[in-house]
């Protein structure tokens, strides 16, 4: 009988280097939202990859950057704690873009905070160049982490190309132990959390300003209706607060007419259901939380 084997590996790059959508194809389904606008994820959501002789607890973190204001601070202070904690550190480098100092800050970083953890550099997004432009970047990351100190896996999360490959790296890196979660469990992040991330993906899609610093959602309240028959099936009504810093920004995602908000609800609805698997009566509302960013009491009752 093979020894059972699992552990925590922790996805880090520089924001935007598709952490997000990695966790989602190593674990065969949506966990972490993912956008292409930096900042997105702001929960440690831990995405769970099952099989027959290991488990994989994915931990995805915000991207580490230099701090400008409070919630960054918390932020960056977030992700340290859990480097510090996990089994493997997966660095997320992407093939289409040359390795910059934001990538070398990170990399000095995680060597600083945790220089036994186990280090895998995962090159992404390796079907949006040409073959040698893959080649070109595996050797600037073997130089960046020095030869043979780490395994080097591209990898295109869009495709699944060498997706496997990368699950059985992480997976040989991880000590012998028990299961953490039940087989099944794809996250432990309490529904809500995922909830309020679903709303907040919809909210960002196609929003080219300042927008994602400053949108935060806190779900006010989650009801099954009562009395529906079992032919009309079970119906949740979700009510959902968006909150923004300014009053411009909420005219920005409400939208002319509220088409804006209302095309919002109609995405998220739709993720949410999903997720709860029944209907989904969503009441939205936005509100301006002036610069809640800076200010420790806001921040508190956001959720950071």
């Amino acid at each position: 009988m093979t020894e059972f084997h699992s552990g925590f590996v922790c996805l880090v790059g520089r924001p935007n280097t598709g952490k997000s959508t990695l966790t989602n194809a190593l674990v065969g389904t949506k966990v972490a939202i993912t956008s292409n606008r930096p900042q997105t994820t702001r929960h440690t959501i831990r995405g769970i990859v099952h099989r027959e002789n290991f488990q994989i607890v994915l931990v995805d973190t915000p991207g580490l950057h230099r701090p400008r204001t409070l919630l960054g601070k918390r932020l960056n202070d977030l992700v340290r704690d859990t480097y510090a904690q996990v089994d493997v550190i997966g660095l997320c480098i992407p093939a289409d873009e040359a390795i910059g100092p934001g990538d070398r800050w990170i990399y000095d970083q995680v060597r600083a905070v945790a220089p036994k953890t186990t280090l895998v550099v995962i090159v992404t997004k390796i079907d949006k160049v040409p073959r040698e432009r893959v080649a070109a970047q595996l050797l600037a990351v073997s130089d960046l982490v020095g030869e043979g100190a780490a395994e080097i896996v591209p990898v295109s999360a869009t495709t699944g190309e060498q997706v496997d490959v990368l699950i059985d790296v992480l997976a040989a890196q991880l000590p012998p132990g028990p299961a953490f979660y039940p087989d099944g469990e794809l996250t432990d992040e309490p529904e809500e959390v995922l909830m309020a991330e679903l709303i907040r993906e919809a909210a960002l899609d196609g929003v080219h300003d300042e927008l994602p610093h400053s949108l935060a959602v806190v779900i006010e309240e989650i009801t099954p209706r009562e009395d529906r028959s079992a032919e009309q099936g079970e119906l949740i009504d979700v009510e959902a607060v968006l909150y923004v810093e300014r009053d411009s920004q909420k005219g920005i995602v409400i939208g002319k007419g509220g088409a804006r908000l209302k095309e919002v609800g109609t995405n998220a609805r739709a993720q949410i259901e999903k997720l709860l698997g029944a209907k989904v009566y969503l009441d939205l509302r936005v509100k301006v939380a002036k610069n809640w960013q800076r200010d420790p009491k806001q921040l508190g009752r956001l959720g950071f």
